[in-house]
């Protein structure tokens, strides 16, 4: 029994998730100027994260095999039904492990986000984009091809934190989603507003300028990218544990890249807010288009499941072309009060007059 209705609460889930994502590229690319082609690299860790950790821990707790076996097809389901059983009973626990999951998710993150920063960090835009962007791919091969992992091509189940709600764990964990976007968009737009913030987007603008105030390119772009990174893997781990399970082939470029960078374009490239409207735009067509697709399969010339993606490549394309600065443009941050400025250049006082 579920109090929200499913196309609610898929529409919810995957605005919630796709909102913090997007939020950590845009941090990237819409305020330090990165080229982030690889952010799937810090969704797929935090997802392996989710996936691999905590049953893991949780069996080698209550005697369970804990080894390369607790990923195999034989035994996954059968360890994870009997955590699942546990933490059905146990509120706190469930409660201990999911968050527990979720610092140790952004923590790695954040770590992956150091490691991939090294190669390209110092090198210009093409080089560090396609490094991020072959990084991805990599690690999402390795954990598909590699059982001991995430179970390989078959994936592996997940326990559930959210099982002791009983009947209403889909909108309980709906809601836990919606709240940690809302904080995380809090967090971020914040952050942006911040000297730090200020400073990425000097950067972007005119890395020479940023270099005559003393500040560091290359440190500047390794924190925009553990940051980043962080986030991103908070919104893999969240997603792992949403859906119950974990398979590396879900993780494509495709999906939770170069989505994300439409929502982004659509909503306003270097605009928190611009990004919730992106966001909640093309999840609400995209979700509408999945649900009703074989309605439209008289009208379209193709095989109606590729709707999803003609939709986004139309749409980036169209953006490209016609609103490149998105719904919401970015708008200038001033580090004191817009009135006072104008006080400045309308009544000549100088800054000191005005604060007296």
């Amino acid at each position: 029994m579920e109090v929200i209705p499913p196309i609610v609460l898929y529409i919810l889930v995957d605005f919630s998730v796709y909102l913090i994502i997007t939020l950590s590229l845009n941090m990237e690319a819409g305020y330090a100027g990165l080229p982030q082609f690889g952010r799937v690299l810090s969704v797929i860790t935090g997802a392996l994260v989710a996936g691999a950790i905590p049953g893991r821990i949780l069996a080698l707790l209550y005697g369970y095999p804990h080894g390369a076996e607790y990923a195999s097809y034989e035994f996954n389901y059968r360890i994870v039904n009997e955590l699942n059983i546990i933490l059905e009973q146990s509120p706190l626990l469930s409660i201990g492990v999911f968050l527990l999951t979720l610092i140790m998710a952004m923590m790695l993150g954040a770590a992956v986000g150091y490691v991939t920063s090294r190669p390209a960090i110092r090198l210009k835009e093409a080089y560090l984009g396609i490094t991020l962007l072959a990084m991805g791919d990599v690690v999402m091969l390795i954990s598909l091809y590699y059982s001991p992992i995430i179970g390989g091509t078959t994936g592996v189940m997940v326990p559930d934190p959210f099982r002791w709600v009983g009947p209403y764990r889909f909108t309980a964990a709906t809601l836990v989603l919606l709240t940690l976007s809302i904080v995380v968009l809090i967090v971020v737009e914040r952050l942006t507003k911040s000297p730090f913030g200020r400073a990425l987007r000097a950067m972007r603008d005119s890395e020479v300028a940023i270099t005559v105030y003393g500040r560091d390119i290359a440190r500047l772009r390794t924190y925009a990218l553990i940051v980043g990174a962080s986030i991103a893997a908070l919104g893999g781990a969240l997603y792992t544990f949403y859906t119950g399970g974990c398979i590396a082939s879900t993780y494509t470029r495709l999906t939770w890249t170069f989505w994300p960078w439409a929502f982004m374009m659509l909503g306003g490239t270097g605009n928190n807010v611009g990004v919730v409207l992106g966001v909640l735009l093309f999840v609400i067509v995209k979700t509408f288009i999945v649900t009703y697709r074989g309605v439209l399969a008289p009208y379209v010339p193709f095989d109606p499941v590729w709707l999803e993606y003609t939709f986004v490549g139309m749409a980036i394309i169209l953006i490209a072309m016609f609103r490149p600065q998105g719904i919401i443009p970015e708008r200038p941050i001033f580090t004191i009060a817009r009135k006072k400025i104008e006080r400045i250049f309308t009544t000549l006082e100088t800054p000191e007059e005005i604060r007296a």
